[in-house]
């Protein structure tokens, strides 16, 4: 038996974190030496990289673009692995009761926004760009989380708000917020970021931790009941879910380090979410 090292881990609790939850409950990150503490981060990406910033998370499966920004910025992080390949539909939501019925309606509105440098924040940036808006005029509400972007729109406090769609999904059903489409990302959604003294002191339980983890992803995607097993564990609708698996894939095949990285960079760039002198020598800095 291998020596047991603790590690903190974050990540939203939503479906695509699945196969860290069953992992843990099947003891295979333990059988591998590996005590990992997992913590579901509600506020998302901004919040796991305040987490990895105050030494409280060790590990954060994050956004691409987010955690991407964070390490450029100076961020003392490494991304150690993509963890989904296929990228994430943003659902547009809007008030349920006001009279916003397409996008072009939501320029120069309030959104709402988890945390500055969070995904539902730079998103905002992406679809303002792929509509050609002015983005210097982009305002946002700050409400940490998903219950407080419901809370937002349902209190006039912002006109849109950027989450997973079928997470969200429940909420339209329950008449809390409204969709209106969709903004999917041009990059692999989630990657695997740790803080550097965590990656220099322990590489290879890093490597076990990562190899136990996409193994459950490709388990979860060949089982035959996982569309039950999510709909049931996350209270999604059974056909949503279906769709969401034909659209999603996790890495299967061990770390890697896309294309996409660049295209990530260049288009926070674009965004003016980055400055060119930040850039430099990047991949040292990322990987």
């Amino acid at each position: 038996m291998k020596d047991t090292i603790g590690l903190k881990v974050g990540g939203v609790p939503e479906h695509f974190n699945l196969p860290w939850r069953m992992g843990i409950e099947e003891g295979k990150f333990r059988a591998k030496g590996i005590h990992l503490h997992w913590e579901d981060i509600a506020g998302g990406t901004g919040q796991m990289i305040r987490g990895l910033e105050q030494k409280s998370l060790d590990v954060a499966v994050v956004l691409t673009e987010g955690i991407t920004r964070a390490i450029l910025q100076g961020l003392d992080a490494k991304i150690i692995g993509v963890y989904v390949t296929t990228p994430l539909h943003w659902g547009i939501h809007v008030p349920y009761h006001s009279d916003i019925h397409s996008v072009d309606q939501l320029e120069n509105q309030t959104f709402a926004i988890s945390r500055e440098g969070s995904g539902s924040h730079l998103m905002s940036y992406v679809k303002a760009s792929q509509e050609n808006w002015d983005t210097s005029n982009l305002k946002f509400n700050i409400i940490g989380d998903l219950y407080g972007g419901l809370w937002a729109l349902q209190n006039d406090e912002a006109q849109a708000f950027l989450w997973e769609k079928y997470t969200t999904h429940p909420y339209t059903e329950q008449k809390k917020c409204r969709y209106i489409d969709e903004v999917v990302t041009p990059w692999p959604c989630f990657v695997i970021a740790v803080r550097n003294e965590v990656y220099e002191n322990h590489p290879e339980e890093l490597k076990r931790m990562c190899e136990v983890v996409w193994k459950q992803a490709y388990d979860l995607k060949q089982n035959e009941s996982a569309a039950d097993i999510i709909s049931w564990r996350y209270n999604l609708r059974h056909s949503h879910v279906e769709n969401w698996l034909n659209e999603t894939d996790w890495n299967y095949k061990g770390i890697e380090y896309p294309l996409a990285f660049d295209k990530t960079i260049k288009y926070l760039l674009k965004l003016g979410l980055l400055e060119k002198n930040q850039i430099d020598n990047w991949r040292a800095k990322l990987f």
